[in-house]
């Protein structure tokens, strides 16, 4: 057990597919896989304490000498439907925002969105992902992840984010990648990364049978949020979107400067 790579994992839906090789899979038994949030993915990284974790895109820009497993992300092209600005406002109008503080890229995609494409400044505030408690505070609520896919709550608007990303510049947007510091050595293990989310992309039914009670959802639906909703993919498409918003991020003073990405 000492000798195996530990490996900081999001306890959300969305990475299920990732890890179903590391668990079902050739890659079983291979790694020590540790469930926490986006958030602390990145601390776990960040401290040494995980040897390679699925990290909040942003966080590749604030966390020295880091690599990058190749193609693989988890990403959305069109609708994300799990990264959403509830609001009781129309967008032009929001001045004061609750941001949930399991994550850190969607902080900085709707900061982005908020200040460059709608020339807005809101009062941001860190809250814990409470939709009711959240709204009570501000005008917007951001909500990521499995508590956004749950929301069925008081009336509001819903701002899907990489939807609006996806109006504004046309690319895809990268929520997550695989990435550990260059000691961890990744190179060696990144085929194993990549096939494990091949095994999980071909095993979509027992997933979604086996997650779908877990969330309120019917396995249609868990198959349609897994195969249409995320893409976990990292191609050339992919990464023009995540130099645009590293570039985005360091316009708007989220991020010192802009580090070219090493990918293994």
């Amino acid at each position: 057990m000492c000798n195996k790579l530990r490996v900081s994992v999001v306890q959300y839906l969305n990475t299920v597919p990732l890890i179903w090789g590391m668990q079902h899979g050739e890659q079983q038994g291979k790694f020590d896989l540790n469930f926490t949030t986006p958030a602390q993915c990145a601390d776990a990284v960040r401290s040494g304490s995980a040897g390679v974790g699925i990290i909040p895109a942003i966080e590749v820009q604030r966390i020295e000498d880091l690599q990058v497993i190749h193609g693989v992300s988890i990403s959305s092209l069109e609708r994300v439907k799990s990264v959403i600005l509830l609001s009781k406002t129309p967008i032009e109008r929001i001045s004061s925002v609750a941001l949930d503080t399991s994550s850190r890229t969607s902080v900085a995609l709707v900061t982005i969105l908020l200040r460059k494409f709608y020339n807005l400044q809101p009062r941001m505030t860190p809250a814990d992902p409470d939709p009711e408690k959240m709204l009570a505070q501000a005008d917007a609520a951001l909500l990521i992840g499995d508590p956004a896919l749950a929301f069925n709550g008081r009336r509001v608007r819903i701002y899907d984010l990489a939807a609006e990303w996806r109006k504004f510049t046309g690319l895809p947007f990268v929520f997550a990648v695989w990435a550990g510091p260059r000691k961890a050595g990744l190179s060696k293990f990144s085929r194993d990364f990549q096939e494990s989310r091949d095994y999980g992309l071909a095993h979509i039914g027992e997933i979604a049978a086996e997650y779908a009670p877990r969330h309120g959802m019917t396995p249609d639906e868990v198959k349609i949020y897994l195969t249409e909703n995320i893409n976990y993919n990292l191609d050339d498409k992919h990464r023009e979107g995540l130099d645009l918003f590293y570039r985005l991020a360091r316009e708007q003073g989220l991020i010192p400067a802009v580090t070219e990405v090493t990918f293994v």
